[in-house]
């Protein structure tokens, strides 16, 4: 996907909003974000911190029945929560390419089945626990 691999490291509840501020900074052309991780790794976290970075005054939540909220703050922003797909059919069921060609921030949860949608310019953040307590790294590849 795109090139320009960096790791940073989220070291407390506070730091979330620093690191989602800078990664949005680092990929200024970049709209469409696939998290991913294991469970309770901060996926949701770091979107809410998008979120909250782009300037959403509502409470960001995860999707995870809906599969898909959208907010607006200077942009339009769509939060997707892939994980109870059982098949990208299920993708196409919801529009999901038409969500990519929006033009709009997508931030996807759990993005495995929707690979073969996302363009070559998608970021790929990979959200990994840390030994310290509360720390997380975020790498790109």
């Amino acid at each position: 996907m795109f090139e320009s691999s960096k790791d940073w490291k989220v070291e407390s509840l506070e730091s979330w909003n620093t690191v989602a501020a800078e990664i949005l900074k680092h990929f200024p052309e970049q709209k469409i974000f696939a998290l991913y991780g294991e469970m309770g790794v901060g996926k949701t976290t770091l979107v809410k911190s998008f979120c909250k970075a782009l300037g959403v005054k509502e409470e960001a939540v995860s999707p995870t029945f809906s599969l898909v909220n959208e907010y607006a703050g200077t942009q339009k922003i769509y939060h997707f929560d892939l994980y109870r797909l059982k098949s990208p059919e299920e993708l196409l069921d919801i529009g999901f390419e038409e969500y990519l060609a929006d033009g709009a921030f997508c931030f996807i949860e759990w993005p495995e089945l929707a690979e073969p949608f996302l363009p070559s310019s998608a970021v790929n953040l990979r959200l990994e626990l840390s030994d310290e307590e509360n720390s997380r790294t975020i790498k790109t590849d």
